[in-house]
Protein backbone atom coordinates (compact mmCIF):
# COMPACT_ATOMS: atom_id res chain seq x y z
CA UNK A 1 0.00 0.00 0.00
CA UNK A 2 1.08 3.39 -0.79
CA UNK A 3 1.49 5.89 1.80
CA UNK A 4 -0.50 9.07 1.47
CA UNK A 5 0.96 10.76 4.19
CA UNK A 6 4.15 10.87 2.73
CA UNK A 7 2.86 11.35 -0.86
CA UNK A 8 0.72 14.90 0.09
CA UNK A 9 4.48 16.21 1.49
CA UNK A 10 5.25 16.33 -2.64
CA UNK A 11 2.05 18.63 -3.28
CA UNK A 12 2.22 21.91 -1.23
CA UNK A 13 -1.37 22.92 -2.61
CA UNK A 14 -3.09 21.04 -0.01
CA UNK A 15 -1.42 22.67 2.37
CA UNK A 16 -3.71 25.96 1.62
CA UNK A 17 -6.41 26.67 3.74
CA UNK A 18 -9.73 27.31 2.26
CA UNK A 19 -12.61 28.88 4.53
CA UNK A 20 -10.60 28.98 7.40
CA UNK A 21 -10.31 25.01 6.57
CA UNK A 22 -7.20 22.98 5.93
CA UNK A 23 -8.15 22.09 1.81
CA UNK A 24 -9.70 18.51 0.97
CA UNK A 25 -9.23 18.15 -2.10
CA UNK A 26 -12.21 15.72 -4.50
CA UNK A 27 -12.21 17.17 -8.03
CA UNK A 28 -9.46 14.71 -8.95
CA UNK A 29 -11.65 13.41 -12.12
CA UNK A 30 -11.46 16.97 -12.91
CA UNK A 31 -7.87 17.52 -12.72
CA UNK A 32 -5.27 16.48 -10.40
CA UNK A 33 -2.58 18.50 -8.48
CA UNK A 34 1.07 18.73 -9.24
CA UNK A 35 3.74 17.25 -7.27
CA UNK A 36 7.11 19.66 -6.82
CA UNK A 37 8.84 16.92 -9.02
CA UNK A 38 6.65 17.59 -12.33
CA UNK A 39 6.94 21.69 -11.38
CA UNK A 40 10.48 21.53 -10.98
CA UNK A 41 11.09 19.60 -14.15
CA UNK A 42 8.96 22.02 -16.56
CA UNK A 43 11.41 25.09 -14.36
CA UNK A 44 14.81 23.24 -15.35
CA UNK A 45 13.29 22.69 -19.17
CA UNK A 46 12.59 26.52 -19.23
CA UNK A 47 15.88 27.65 -17.27
CA UNK A 48 17.82 25.54 -19.16
CA UNK A 49 17.30 23.91 -22.26
CA UNK A 50 14.52 26.01 -23.41
CA UNK A 51 14.59 26.00 -27.81
CA UNK A 52 12.44 24.76 -30.34
CA UNK A 53 12.91 21.36 -31.01
CA UNK A 54 13.89 19.54 -34.78
CA UNK A 55 14.58 22.91 -35.98
CA UNK A 56 17.85 23.26 -35.11
CA UNK A 57 21.68 22.61 -35.16
CA UNK A 58 22.43 24.08 -31.80
CA UNK A 59 22.74 22.85 -28.63
CA UNK A 60 19.48 23.34 -26.58
CA UNK A 61 17.39 22.62 -29.28
CA UNK A 62 19.38 19.13 -29.34
CA UNK A 63 19.07 19.18 -26.04
CA UNK A 64 15.23 19.88 -26.24
CA UNK A 65 14.60 17.55 -29.00
CA UNK A 66 16.05 14.38 -27.26
CA UNK A 67 13.96 15.29 -23.90
CA UNK A 68 10.48 15.53 -25.49
CA UNK A 69 11.26 12.29 -27.98
CA UNK A 70 12.13 10.49 -24.53
CA UNK A 71 9.12 11.75 -22.93
CA UNK A 72 7.52 9.71 -25.54
CA UNK A 73 9.56 6.83 -24.67
CA UNK A 74 8.37 7.09 -21.63
CA UNK A 75 4.73 7.60 -22.20
CA UNK A 76 4.79 4.25 -24.58
CA UNK A 77 6.49 2.16 -21.64
CA UNK A 78 3.70 3.24 -19.36
CA UNK A 79 0.94 2.02 -21.57
CA UNK A 80 3.38 -0.72 -23.05
CA UNK A 81 3.08 0.09 -26.60
CA UNK A 82 5.23 -1.34 -28.93
CA UNK A 83 6.55 1.77 -30.46
CA UNK A 84 7.23 5.17 -28.96
CA UNK A 85 5.81 6.09 -32.77
CA UNK A 86 2.82 5.37 -31.80
CA UNK A 87 2.57 8.10 -28.85
CA UNK A 88 0.84 11.22 -30.52
CA UNK A 89 1.42 14.05 -27.92
CA UNK A 90 -1.64 16.46 -28.68
CA UNK A 91 -3.27 18.74 -26.22
CA UNK A 92 -5.45 16.51 -24.05
CA UNK A 93 -8.17 13.44 -24.72
CA UNK A 94 -11.02 16.11 -26.35
CA UNK A 95 -7.86 16.92 -28.93
CA UNK A 96 -7.06 12.88 -29.03
CA UNK A 97 -10.55 12.05 -30.22
CA UNK A 98 -10.76 14.60 -32.70
CA UNK A 99 -7.89 13.43 -34.50
CA UNK A 100 -8.91 10.12 -34.60
CA UNK A 101 -12.37 11.43 -36.19
CA UNK A 102 -10.97 13.90 -38.43
CA UNK A 103 -7.65 11.47 -39.26
CA UNK A 104 -9.50 8.59 -40.36
CA UNK A 105 -13.52 8.59 -39.97
CA UNK A 106 -13.94 11.48 -42.11
CA UNK A 107 -11.80 9.26 -44.75
CA UNK A 108 -13.16 6.05 -44.71
CA UNK A 109 -16.64 6.18 -43.32
CA UNK A 110 -19.18 5.98 -46.24
CA UNK A 111 -22.91 6.68 -46.15
CA UNK A 112 -25.11 4.51 -44.25
CA UNK A 113 -22.25 3.33 -42.18
CA UNK A 114 -22.84 2.78 -38.51
CA UNK A 115 -21.04 4.25 -35.15
CA UNK A 116 -21.75 3.02 -31.96
CA UNK A 117 -21.05 5.11 -28.60
CA UNK A 118 -22.26 5.07 -25.58
CA UNK A 119 -25.10 7.02 -23.14
CA UNK A 120 -22.47 6.98 -20.26
CA UNK A 121 -19.23 8.64 -22.21
CA UNK A 122 -18.45 12.22 -22.03
CA UNK A 123 -18.78 14.73 -24.90
CA UNK A 124 -15.74 14.18 -25.41
CA UNK A 125 -16.19 10.38 -26.93
CA UNK A 126 -19.90 11.32 -28.29
CA UNK A 127 -19.77 14.66 -30.30
CA UNK A 128 -16.89 14.25 -32.56
CA UNK A 129 -18.25 11.24 -33.87
CA UNK A 130 -21.90 12.76 -34.42
CA UNK A 131 -20.50 15.93 -35.96
CA UNK A 132 -18.69 12.93 -38.37
CA UNK A 133 -21.81 11.29 -38.85
CA UNK A 134 -23.77 14.35 -39.97
CA UNK A 135 -20.80 15.00 -42.16
CA UNK A 136 -20.82 11.57 -43.84
CA UNK A 137 -24.58 10.65 -43.60
CA UNK A 138 -23.77 7.67 -41.07
CA UNK A 139 -25.33 6.86 -38.14
CA UNK A 140 -24.93 7.04 -34.31
CA UNK A 141 -26.29 4.17 -32.03
CA UNK A 142 -26.07 4.29 -27.94
CA UNK A 143 -25.83 1.77 -25.88
CA UNK A 144 -27.30 1.88 -22.71
CA UNK A 145 -26.67 1.49 -18.88
CA UNK A 146 -28.55 -0.81 -16.38
CA UNK A 147 -29.79 1.43 -13.22
CA UNK A 148 -26.69 0.19 -11.37
CA UNK A 149 -24.91 1.51 -14.33
CA UNK A 150 -23.08 -1.26 -16.30
CA UNK A 151 -23.11 -1.40 -19.76
CA UNK A 152 -25.80 -3.55 -21.48
CA UNK A 153 -23.29 -5.43 -22.93
CA UNK A 154 -26.41 -7.98 -24.61
CA UNK A 155 -28.01 -4.76 -26.41
CA UNK A 156 -24.21 -3.81 -27.57
CA UNK A 157 -24.32 -7.14 -29.70
CA UNK A 158 -27.81 -6.60 -31.05
CA UNK A 159 -26.67 -2.85 -31.90
CA UNK A 160 -23.28 -4.46 -33.87
CA UNK A 161 -24.05 -5.02 -37.37
CA UNK A 162 -22.46 -5.58 -40.66
CA UNK A 163 -21.98 -1.94 -41.31
CA UNK A 164 -20.52 -0.66 -38.00
CA UNK A 165 -17.42 0.84 -38.43
CA UNK A 166 -16.32 2.45 -34.82
CA UNK A 167 -17.27 1.29 -31.77
CA UNK A 168 -16.32 4.65 -29.07
CA UNK A 169 -16.63 3.73 -25.60
CA UNK A 170 -15.08 5.05 -21.99
CA UNK A 171 -12.81 2.47 -20.33
CA UNK A 172 -14.14 4.12 -17.33
CA UNK A 173 -17.42 6.53 -16.68
CA UNK A 174 -16.37 9.93 -15.76
CA UNK A 175 -19.65 10.22 -13.36
CA UNK A 176 -20.13 6.48 -11.97
CA UNK A 177 -16.62 5.24 -12.37
CA UNK A 178 -17.71 1.62 -13.69
CA UNK A 179 -14.79 0.15 -15.64
CA UNK A 180 -16.39 -1.24 -18.66
CA UNK A 181 -14.90 -4.96 -20.44
CA UNK A 182 -12.29 -3.65 -22.71
CA UNK A 183 -11.36 -7.03 -24.50
CA UNK A 184 -15.20 -7.89 -24.56
CA UNK A 185 -16.53 -4.64 -26.22
CA UNK A 186 -13.39 -4.99 -28.90
CA UNK A 187 -14.07 -8.49 -29.59
CA UNK A 188 -17.18 -7.76 -31.09
CA UNK A 189 -16.36 -4.54 -33.10
CA UNK A 190 -12.89 -6.71 -34.64
CA UNK A 191 -15.56 -9.65 -35.63
CA UNK A 192 -16.99 -7.39 -38.00
CA UNK A 193 -14.32 -5.60 -38.57
CA UNK A 194 -15.20 -2.29 -36.89
CA UNK A 195 -12.21 0.06 -35.20
CA UNK A 196 -12.50 0.37 -31.37
CA UNK A 197 -11.71 3.88 -29.62
CA UNK A 198 -11.35 4.01 -26.07
CA UNK A 199 -11.40 6.91 -24.07
CA UNK A 200 -9.03 6.44 -20.85
CA UNK A 201 -9.03 10.11 -19.54
CA UNK A 202 -10.21 8.18 -16.46
CA UNK A 203 -8.66 4.63 -16.45
CA UNK A 204 -4.62 5.41 -17.32
CA UNK A 205 -4.37 7.81 -14.13
CA UNK A 206 -6.44 5.13 -11.60
CA UNK A 207 -5.32 1.97 -13.70
CA UNK A 208 -2.51 -0.36 -14.63
CA UNK A 209 -2.76 0.16 -18.52
CA UNK A 210 -1.20 -2.10 -21.27
CA UNK A 211 -2.69 -1.57 -24.51
CA UNK A 212 -1.78 -4.75 -26.07
CA UNK A 213 -4.14 -6.72 -23.21
CA UNK A 214 -6.94 -4.02 -23.90
CA UNK A 215 -6.86 -5.29 -27.19
CA UNK A 216 -8.43 -1.54 -28.49
CA UNK A 217 -6.96 0.24 -31.67
CA UNK A 218 -6.65 3.89 -30.07
CA UNK A 219 -6.76 5.11 -26.44
CA UNK A 220 -6.77 8.60 -25.81
CA UNK A 221 -5.95 10.24 -22.33
CA UNK A 222 -4.74 13.69 -20.50
CA UNK A 223 -1.96 14.62 -18.63
CA UNK A 224 -3.43 16.60 -16.44
CA UNK A 225 -5.90 14.29 -14.74
CA UNK A 226 -2.78 12.42 -13.81
CA UNK A 227 -0.25 14.83 -11.94
CA UNK A 228 0.96 16.08 -15.24
CA UNK A 229 0.68 19.81 -16.63
CA UNK A 230 -2.95 20.91 -18.29
CA UNK A 231 -2.09 21.71 -22.36
CA UNK A 232 -0.90 17.99 -22.60
CA UNK A 233 -2.84 14.61 -23.41
CA UNK A 234 -1.82 11.41 -25.73
CA UNK A 235 -3.49 9.49 -28.54
CA UNK A 236 -1.74 5.96 -28.68
CA UNK A 237 -2.78 3.85 -31.86
CA UNK A 238 -1.89 0.74 -33.41
CA UNK A 239 1.31 1.32 -36.17
CA UNK A 240 -0.51 0.01 -39.02
CA UNK A 241 -3.48 2.49 -38.63
CA UNK A 242 -1.81 5.53 -38.13
CA UNK A 243 0.47 4.59 -40.97
CA UNK A 244 -2.72 4.83 -43.03
CA UNK A 245 -4.39 7.48 -41.68
CA UNK A 246 -4.52 11.37 -43.15
CA UNK A 247 -3.03 14.26 -40.56
CA UNK A 248 -5.76 15.95 -38.54
CA UNK A 249 -3.90 18.97 -38.65
CA UNK A 250 -1.12 19.95 -41.03
CA UNK A 251 1.68 22.57 -40.93
CA UNK A 252 5.26 22.77 -39.52
CA UNK A 253 6.91 19.58 -39.14
CA UNK A 254 4.35 17.13 -40.07
CA UNK A 255 6.41 16.59 -43.25
CA UNK A 256 9.46 15.55 -45.15
CA UNK A 257 8.85 17.47 -48.17
CA UNK A 258 6.66 19.54 -50.10
CA UNK A 259 6.83 21.02 -53.68
CA UNK A 260 3.55 22.44 -55.57
CA UNK A 261 2.36 19.46 -56.85
CA UNK A 262 3.58 16.75 -53.99
CA UNK A 263 3.84 16.51 -49.97
CA UNK A 264 6.01 13.59 -48.46
CA UNK A 265 4.18 13.22 -44.90
CA UNK A 266 6.60 12.76 -42.09
CA UNK A 267 7.69 9.94 -40.10
CA UNK A 268 5.13 8.51 -37.33
CA UNK A 269 4.49 10.53 -34.58
CA UNK A 270 5.76 14.06 -36.30
CA UNK A 271 2.77 13.56 -39.05
CA UNK A 272 0.53 14.07 -36.02
CA UNK A 273 2.13 16.90 -34.32
CA UNK A 274 1.77 19.80 -36.39
CA UNK A 275 3.51 23.25 -35.46
CA UNK A 276 5.93 23.93 -32.47
CA UNK A 277 4.18 21.41 -29.64
CA UNK A 278 4.02 22.13 -26.01
CA UNK A 279 7.63 20.77 -25.37
CA UNK A 280 7.48 21.26 -21.93
CA UNK A 281 4.06 20.05 -21.34
CA UNK A 282 5.29 16.55 -22.73
CA UNK A 283 8.68 16.96 -20.60
CA UNK A 284 6.32 17.54 -17.59
CA UNK A 285 3.66 14.42 -18.14
CA UNK A 286 6.72 12.27 -18.64
CA UNK A 287 8.39 12.97 -15.10
CA UNK A 288 4.50 12.41 -13.82
CA UNK A 289 4.46 9.15 -15.36
CA UNK A 290 7.99 8.33 -13.96
CA UNK A 291 6.27 9.37 -10.23
CA UNK A 292 3.63 7.25 -10.73
CA UNK A 293 5.54 3.94 -11.59
CA UNK A 294 8.01 4.88 -8.50
CA UNK A 295 4.66 4.12 -6.43
CA UNK A 296 2.95 1.50 -8.92
CA UNK A 297 0.09 1.35 -10.42
CA UNK A 298 -1.02 -1.39 -8.61
CA UNK A 299 -0.63 -0.30 -5.64
CA UNK A 300 -2.51 3.48 -6.75
CA UNK A 301 -5.59 1.05 -7.60
CA UNK A 302 -5.53 -0.72 -4.25
CA UNK A 303 -5.44 2.74 -2.12
CA UNK A 304 -8.51 4.01 -4.31
CA UNK A 305 -10.18 1.04 -3.75
CA UNK A 306 -9.58 1.24 -0.21
CA UNK A 307 -11.01 4.87 -0.56
CA UNK A 308 -14.13 3.82 -1.85
CA UNK A 309 -15.30 1.09 -0.25
CA UNK A 310 -15.13 2.89 2.72
CA UNK A 311 -17.25 5.62 1.51
CA UNK A 312 -19.74 3.71 0.47
CA UNK A 313 -19.40 2.26 3.82
CA UNK A 314 -20.16 5.58 5.57
CA UNK A 315 -22.97 6.72 3.09
CA UNK A 316 -24.88 3.71 4.31
CA UNK A 317 -25.08 6.21 7.84
CA UNK A 318 -26.69 8.55 5.45
CA UNK A 319 -29.16 6.32 2.99
CA UNK A 320 -32.27 7.84 4.14
CA UNK A 321 -30.86 11.76 2.99
CA UNK A 322 -28.25 10.54 0.28
CA UNK A 323 -28.72 8.42 -2.89
CA UNK A 324 -25.29 7.81 -4.80
CA UNK A 325 -25.55 6.32 -8.30
CA UNK A 326 -23.13 3.33 -9.74
CA UNK A 327 -21.43 0.07 -9.39
CA UNK A 328 -21.44 -0.62 -5.53
CA UNK A 329 -18.58 -2.82 -5.43
CA UNK A 330 -15.58 -0.75 -5.53
CA UNK A 331 -14.00 -2.92 -7.53
CA UNK A 332 -16.17 -2.57 -10.75
CA UNK A 333 -15.49 1.09 -10.41
CA UNK A 334 -12.68 4.14 -10.24
CA UNK A 335 -12.62 6.44 -7.17
CA UNK A 336 -15.54 8.28 -8.55
CA UNK A 337 -18.73 8.67 -6.43
CA UNK A 338 -21.25 10.49 -8.29
CA UNK A 339 -24.63 11.52 -5.06
CA UNK A 340 -27.15 13.83 -4.30
CA UNK A 341 -28.47 14.95 -0.99
CA UNK A 342 -32.35 14.76 -1.08
CA UNK A 343 -33.90 17.90 -1.05
CA UNK A 344 -30.85 19.36 -2.24
CA UNK A 345 -29.95 21.25 -5.85
CA UNK A 346 -26.14 19.64 -6.06
CA UNK A 347 -24.92 23.21 -6.79
CA UNK A 348 -25.99 24.18 -3.34
CA UNK A 349 -24.54 20.92 -1.53
CA UNK A 350 -21.04 21.78 -3.61
CA UNK A 351 -21.44 25.38 -2.32
CA UNK A 352 -21.76 24.23 1.38
CA UNK A 353 -19.08 21.61 1.11
CA UNK A 354 -16.87 24.66 0.01
CA UNK A 355 -17.61 26.39 3.32
CA UNK A 356 -16.12 23.19 4.63
CA UNK A 357 -12.93 23.38 2.51
CA UNK A 358 -13.98 20.21 0.54
CA UNK A 359 -13.38 20.93 -3.54
CA UNK A 360 -15.70 18.75 -4.88
CA UNK A 361 -17.62 18.85 -8.62
CA UNK A 362 -21.27 19.69 -9.26
CA UNK A 363 -23.74 19.87 -12.17
CA UNK A 364 -23.54 16.90 -15.16
CA UNK A 365 -19.94 16.63 -15.67
CA UNK A 366 -19.79 16.88 -19.55
CA UNK A 367 -21.82 13.68 -19.54
CA UNK A 368 -25.88 15.25 -20.05
CA UNK A 369 -27.19 12.21 -21.86
CA UNK A 370 -26.57 9.82 -18.57
CA UNK A 371 -27.31 12.12 -15.99
CA UNK A 372 -30.97 12.26 -18.11
CA UNK A 373 -30.98 8.32 -18.71
CA UNK A 374 -30.63 8.39 -14.76
CA UNK A 375 -33.39 10.62 -14.29
CA UNK A 376 -30.89 13.53 -13.15
CA UNK A 377 -30.42 17.16 -13.41
CA UNK A 378 -26.77 17.01 -11.96
CA UNK A 379 -25.03 15.36 -9.29
CA UNK A 380 -22.17 16.07 -6.97
CA UNK A 381 -19.27 14.15 -7.72
CA UNK A 382 -16.17 13.11 -5.33
CA UNK A 383 -13.13 11.71 -6.25
CA UNK A 384 -10.04 10.28 -5.47
CA UNK A 385 -6.29 10.26 -6.07
CA UNK A 386 -3.19 8.86 -4.62
CA UNK A 387 -2.96 11.72 -1.58
CA UNK A 388 -6.18 11.69 -0.41
CA UNK A 389 -6.88 9.75 3.18
CA UNK A 390 -9.56 7.82 5.06
CA UNK A 391 -8.98 10.81 7.74
CA UNK A 392 -10.50 13.24 5.00
CA UNK A 393 -13.20 11.08 3.92
CA UNK A 394 -14.34 11.12 8.00
CA UNK A 395 -13.91 14.83 7.57
CA UNK A 396 -16.52 14.83 4.65
CA UNK A 397 -19.16 12.53 6.43
CA UNK A 398 -19.37 14.72 9.12
CA UNK A 399 -19.64 17.78 6.67
CA UNK A 400 -22.14 16.15 4.85
CA UNK A 401 -24.22 14.85 8.20
CA UNK A 402 -24.39 18.85 8.93
CA UNK A 403 -25.47 19.56 5.42
CA UNK A 404 -28.25 17.43 5.78
CA UNK A 405 -29.12 18.93 9.21
CA UNK A 406 -29.31 22.27 7.87
CA UNK A 407 -31.46 21.11 4.31
CA UNK A 408 -34.55 22.88 5.20
CA UNK A 409 -32.37 26.22 5.15
CA UNK A 410 -30.05 25.65 2.34
CA UNK A 411 -33.13 24.46 0.16
CA UNK A 412 -33.91 27.97 0.39
CA UNK A 413 -30.66 29.31 -1.42
CA UNK A 414 -30.14 29.28 -4.92
CA UNK A 415 -27.06 28.29 -6.40
CA UNK A 416 -24.36 30.31 -7.89
CA UNK A 417 -25.35 31.53 -10.98
CA UNK A 418 -21.05 30.66 -11.70
CA UNK A 419 -22.36 26.63 -12.07
CA UNK A 420 -23.09 26.49 -15.48
CA UNK A 421 -24.25 22.64 -14.69
CA UNK A 422 -21.77 21.30 -17.42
Amino acid sequence: MLDPEEIRKDFPVLNRIINNRRLVYFDNAATTHKPVQVIKAIEEFYTKHNANIHRGLHTLSQEASQMYEEAHEVIAKFINARSWREVIFVSNTTEAINTVAYGWALWNLREGDEIIVTIMDHHSNMLPWRLIAQLKNARVKYVDVTDEGYLKYEQLEELITERTRIVAFPIASNVLGTINESRRIAKLAHEVGAIVVADGAQSVPHIPTNVRELEVDFLAFSGHKMLGPTGIGVLWGREDILEEMKPFKVGGDTIKDVTLDNVVWHDLPWRFEAGTPNIAGGIGLAEAVKYLVKIGMENVREHEISLTEYTLKRFEELAGDLEYYGPRKATDKTAVIAFNIKGLNHHTVGMALDLFGIAVRTGMHCAHPLHYRLGLTGSVRASYYIYNTHEEIDYFIEALEKIIEMKDVLSKEKPSTVCTGT
